[in-house]
């Protein structure tokens, strides 16, 4: 029988050290990186990493009768027995299930003209037996007789790819291990584009695959030499281009194949510039090019074929609306951005540019989207629409008539009165006078100066829009606000407000989520110590950031898969991600001021004998993108430096990566296991 820990592992000091630009930098839990890994077998290790699981249990033991009401509450809101809106995409109409109790989905279809439902994949079944499942790419051909598909079965995001006859069930003896990417259908159904996960958990190329022949007769299409780029494949709206792009994460180029002949020689559109981006689809021999050449917010121009990289603007780049994205269809094309950090979707058309048709949607603050469009000539478009009290909608509208119909409202079984809550949008200055928008939802019988949870990201250019969460209520109506800071680093307001959050603007998005922090106490929403935050992957190194500079706002922190070791990282060009990342973060290997700006902030080299808040953190042992090592030597590293005794608390997944554990279910528990640690923390009692 195996005893409860009486305290917190304490890890072995191995003091490791190396030199760069005249500096010398220690690391005394640098053993926890296994030097196997992708494999981790290391025994001291796993013991380190099992024996700081035991102790997180032992510690969450007595919150166990909390995690089971929240999970079964925040289960209770989830439709079990649910299915998506059918969409129609050839001569069939396809929609998703989930059966009651199932933690994957079901993917069918039906004959347009009439006839009898397909199940053609069963996630479910595929799942069986298996602690980790997740559905990588689906694909079907464009005859309809074929299904391709992949799937990750251990959480590593190396998925293997397969094909089968949808009318009989047969899978085909074509198996391609290893690949990150869409599967594409090509050469009139007998061949299959995509692209494989090199050793460093890259994707450098683009790849053929005959039906049938060996894996080892797959053509390269297109191989990237720059290791900080990343190629991604996809079709034009018509079909009829395969379209392949490369790109890192400010500079990326678009070659053109027939899709009828993957052979034939790429036409390159342009040739790649420092810092300009920009994709491609197609009408006719009309190129439609979305780019940030003459404005950051983009601009969306048009070049032919016989001259693609000649291009003319269409719609100049502006300040005010910041252009996201396109989608061409026969008769009109739509253009999807944000004005004022509010989604805007805009149809437009091809014979007469100045007739723009924006459609309005009823809440000041709210998420919108297209939604699946796959048919290139369309009356009607495909919308998703939600808001921080409005749950998630699907809305068809016509285009013509210019209406809209909502075709389904997400159901919550439990019931959910949207009366009860209010949510506003607010901007909270920085501490350079920057205003920074906050959304924020409460219920309306809240009281003044309660708990609050702010959540908060700020990188790569991700916003975090004002969506709706069922998860959210179980904070909600426990009287907590809920805020998320939009603050810079994500794109919210515009390219700009990227760019003033990364390189060596980097402090600002760390700076803006503390201000925001205390612009709501300010305002009597919370105070000091009530206030719960959360973040994951680079949301994570966020958390870490906040708690060394102002450990005594928070309540209770919770980083999930927390990107905390920065420094080390990105001095690492051997791991999965670094060279990409260099143009977001610097490269701290070449440049000695990047070097210094990221060891000023990195979260892991600048914990300090001090007191911190509570801490509860996760890691993922086949976590490719922020590897395993970098939250367990942070969590090694606060349990030797600070002066507190609040919780610190470590849980990795064993057998999953970054997103935690797969399956609606799994994954609700994971989400109880939080709120309870905040629950617990804040003081507040069921």
């Amino acid at each position: 029988m195996n005893e409860s820990p009486i305290r917190p592992p304490v890890a072995a000091k191995k003091p490791h050290h190396v030199t760069h630009h005249n500096i010398v930098v220690t690391d005394d839990y640098a053993w926890l990186r296994d030097p196997g890994y992708p494999e981790v077998k290391d025994a001291e290790v796993l013991a380190h990493l099992k024996a700081e699981n035991a102790w997180f249990e032992h510690r969450m033991a007595a919150q166990q009768g909390r995690i089971d009401a929240l999970f079964k509450e925040m289960r209770a809101r989830i439709k079990e027995a649910d299915k998506s809106v059918p969409q129609k995409d050839g001569d069939y109409l396809y929609w998703i299930e989930f059966e009651e109790g199932a933690e994957y989905k079901k993917w069918w279809r039906r004959p347009v003209a009439g006839g009898p439902d397909e199940l053609i994949l069963d996630e479910v079944a595929l799942a069986e037996g298996l602690e980790y499942f997740r559905l990588g790419a689906i694909a079907v051909s464009n005859d309809g007789k074929l299904l391709a598909w992949s799937v990750d079965d251990n959480g590593s995001e190396r998925f293997t790819a397969r094909i089968k006859v949808i009318a009989t069930g047969e899978v085909l003896p074509d198996v391609i291990p290893g690949t990150l990417s869409s599967l594409i259908w090509v050469a009139n159904d007998t061949g299959l584009v995509y692209s494989l996960a090199n050793e460093q958990w890259r994707t450098d190329n683009a790849r053929l695959h005959w039906l049938g022949q060996p894996i080892e007769q797959d053509v390269e299409l297109y191989h990237e030499d720059d290791e900080g780029f990343r190629v991604g494949c996809s079709l034009s709206a018509n079909e009829q281009w395969l379209i392949i792009g490369t790109s890192d994460h400010e500079t990326s180029e678009v070659r053109l194949v027939p899709a009828a002949d993957p052979l034939a020689t790429p036409l390159l559109v342009k040739p790649r510039q420092a810092g300009v981006e920009y994709d491609v689809d197609l009408r006719g021999e009309t190129l439609f090019i979305h780019a940030n050449d003459t404005h950051e917010n983009f601009r969306l121009a048009t070049a032919q074929l016989s001259a693609p990289g000649d291009w003319t603007t269409l719609i100049e780049g502006t300040d005010e609306f910041y252009l996201t994205g396109f989608e061409l269809f026969r008769d009109f094309y739509v253009t999807e951005g944000r004005v004022r950090g509010l989604d805007r979707i805009e149809v437009r058309y091809y014979d007469d540019p100045a007739r723009v048709e924006p459609i309005a949607f009823p809440e000041a603050s709210f998420s919108a989207g297209l939604g699946d469009n796959p048919e290139w000539a369309v009356t009607t478009l495909r919308l998703s629409y939600e808001s921080m009290v409005s749950p998630a909608s699907v809305l068809d509208y016509d285009v013509a008539a210019r209406t809209l119909t909502t075709l389904k409202v997400q159901e919550i079984p439990s019931g959910y009165d949207a009366s009860l809550y209010a949510t506003e949008r607010l901007e909270i200055a920085a501490r350079d006078g920057t205003k920074i928008p906050v959304s924020i939802v409460y219920r309306k019988d809240r009281k003044p100066g309660g708990p609050l949870h702010l959540y908060g990201y700020g990188a790569y250019g991700i916003s975090i829009d004002p969506g709706f969460s069922t998860t959210r209520l179980s904070l909600v109506d426990r009287g907590f606000a809920y805020a998320i800071a939009h603050i810079r680093g994500g794109d919210d307001l515009g390219r700009a407000w990227y760019k003033a959050g990364k390189l060596e603007r980097r402090t600002n998005t760390f700076h803006d989520f503390v201000d925001v922090a205390k612009g709501l106490i300010d305002r009597g929403y919370t105070q000091a110590g009530r206030i719960s935050i959360s973040g994951g992957s680079a949301g994570g190194e966020l958390m870490g950031a906040v708690i060394n500079s102002d450990p005594q706002l928070w309540g209770a922190v919770v980083a999930h898969v927390p990107f905390v070791d920065v420094l080390a990282t990105m001095l690492d060009p051997s791991l999965p991600l670094t060279p990409g990342e260099w143009p977001e973060w610097g490269n701290p290997i070449e440049d000695p001021a990047a070097f210094e700006l990221i060891r000023s902030y990195s979260p892991y080299d600048q914990v300090k004998p001090q007191a911190y808040p509570p801490l509860l953190v996760t890691a993922g042992l086949n976590d490719p993108r922020v590897t395993y090592w970098e939250p367990a030597k942070w969590v090694a590293r606060l349990r030797e430096l600070k002066t507190d005794d609040n919780e610190l608390l470590l849980k990795t997944n064993m057998g999953a990566g970054h997103g935690g554990k797969s399956g609606r279910f799994e994954s609700l528990k994971e989400t109880a296991e939080e709120f309870a640690f905040i629950l617990w923390q804040l003081g507040v009692a069921e």
